[in-house]
């Protein structure tokens, strides 16, 4: 999986905060705050179903969206390719590290502990 850019990273955040979204409410949490127009909003969140950041359903003959992976299982890839980016490391750098993060739980914290243990051996690209 591709890291999320940064714009994706921020309707993904608002989706983990606050659950399944049209489009039409993710613009108007994002939209104004992004400078983006509403066409721009549901073309990126179209480009974000299509990688599987996203899944689309529908509820009442309106179309929502809600993330597709955990905070955990995005942010662990994300780490993994930094560590190995930007450090050198064949390993991540450990999820205790992001304790401090208002976007972490402890749930959070805990999965993303277990899925970089999980990944140990392998190394991304």
């Amino acid at each position: 999986m591709q890291p999320p850019s940064p714009s994706e990273m921020a309707v993904l955040k608002t989706l983990w905060n606050e659950g399944a979204l049209s489009a039409r409410e993710v613009h108007a949490r994002l939209g104004g705050p992004q400078d983006w127009s509403y066409s721009t909003t549901r073309t990126l969140i179209s480009r974000m179903v299509e990688k599987g950041l996203v899944s689309r359903r529908d509820s009442h003959g309106l179309a929502v969206f809600a993330p597709a992976l955990s905070k955990a299982a995005v942010l662990s890839g994300m780490v993994r390719r930094f560590s190995a980016q930007v450090f050198d490391l064949d390993a991540p750098l450990p999820a205790s590290a992001f304790a401090g993060s208002p976007l972490l739980d402890d749930d959070d914290l805990a999965e993303l502990e277990t899925l970089l243990e999980q990944e140990g051996g392998e190394k991304e690209n």
